[in-house]
């Protein structure tokens, strides 16, 4: 199945969103994870860099163990590994120069917006 320009530029910036958010707050794992790094004495920022790193490894075993079993889109996988990348590298940038009110704010806006689409579309 050929995929069109416009469909992989399309999962490009699907992974750079998802990069940039992974980046600037941590990932999904790292809901738990800042504000547990928080309590241990990291400031914020160093929270949520902490919390990407430490949630490398676990991304890298689930795949893994998703690959074993097929579940995993190889077609998707190059542009949104780039993707991610681009946005990480962006989100990144942000997080060092952010204020942490704008982080903390910003991200339990995407949290609501995300718990408001699953519950109406999830």
């Amino acid at each position: 199945m050929s995929e069109t320009k416009g469909e992989i530029l399309r999962r490009t910036l699907i992974g750079g969103a998802v990069g940039a958010a992974n980046s600037l707050f941590g990932g999904g794992g790292g809901m738990l994870a800042v504000p547990l790094l928080e309590r241990t004495g990291l400031r914020g920022k160093e929270a949520h860099a902490t919390a990407i790193l430490v949630i490398l490894p676990v991304s890298a075993l689930s795949f893994f163990l998703y690959a074993l079993r097929g579940y995993y889109a190889p077609q998707t996988l190059i542009p949104t590994a780039l993707g991610v990348t681009a946005g990480g590298m962006v989100g990144a940038r942000l997080l060092s120069r952010l204020p942490k009110k704008a982080v903390s704010l910003t991200f339990a806006f995407l949290q609501l917006l995300a718990g408001a689409w699953m519950l109406w579309f999830g």
